[in-house]
């Protein structure tokens, strides 16, 4: 399990924060399409990957979705999410906590087979406006909020496309967003993807957050520079 964790200088300083940066505290959640953005690659290898899953299971193709969140609390506002690849070495500069293999851990030594997970203060959110529904209120309890940028660096070191821990889903960014929301103390139950929609990987992030913690998980791994 490839994992390399970053130290962000300050972040306790931003939770504490007494800022003039008033907006109300809430946690928001974006579905996503999938290959939103114009990536026709992505688009194209989701659509074969549900086709796959539509006929082994008997059922109605669905539209797929990923998943991120903003995290609104006194110190600011966060974009909190994971992508593929990782684009450069620069991870302070868009908030990078954790950074894990894609497929396995030796291809991580491979920027092009890492993942990051994103506490991005004042960041990004890409294709943030193709988000179905837009941005869907799922807390406005600034505990829940603070608890959820706190476990970001805590996320399981799972790799990418595996179910390493038998859940029966595979782990991606869906996992890692619908762990964050259980951690956090999300009523996870209230939470479901646009009608007709799907999030691979939102089961297996419920199931592990719902075990009790290995720490193991979250070592840091030297197969990742």
């Amino acid at each position: 399990m490839a994992l390399s964790v970053h130290a962000h200088q300050g972040f306790d300083d931003v939770m504490t924060s007494s800022s003039a940066e008033s907006s109300p505290s809430r946690i928001d959640l974006y579905w996503i399409p999938l290959g939103a953005g114009g990536s026709g690659f992505v688009r194209l290898n989701g659509r074969i990957y549900e086709a796959i899953k539509a006929f082994l299971n008997r059922r109605r193709r669905c539209a797929l979705y990923h998943t991120a969140l903003q995290v609104h609390v006194p110190g600011g506002v966060f974009v909190v999410e994971t992508m593929w690849p990782s684009p450069d070495t620069d991870t302070a500069s868009r908030g990078v906590v954790l950074e894990g293999a894609v497929g396995s851990r030796g291809l991580a030594r491979l920027r092009t087979f890492r993942y990051e997970i994103r506490r991005w203060r004042h960041g990004i959110l890409p294709d943030a406006d193709e988000a179905v529904g837009g941005p869907q209120m799922v807390s406005n309890s600034l505990d829940e909020a603070s608890r959820l940028l706190e476990a970001a660096d805590s996320v399981p070191a799972l790799i990418w496309g595996r179910d390493q821990l038998d859940t029966g889903d595979m782990w991606n960014s869906n996992s890692v967003i619908s762990w964050l929301l259980v951690r956090s103390g999300v009523p996870i139950e209230t939470v479901s993807p646009p009608e007709g929609g799907r999030a691979p990987g939102w089961d297996a992030g419920i199931a592990i957050a719902s075990r009790n913690p290995d720490p193991r998980m979250t070592q840091p791994d030297p197969a990742i520079p």
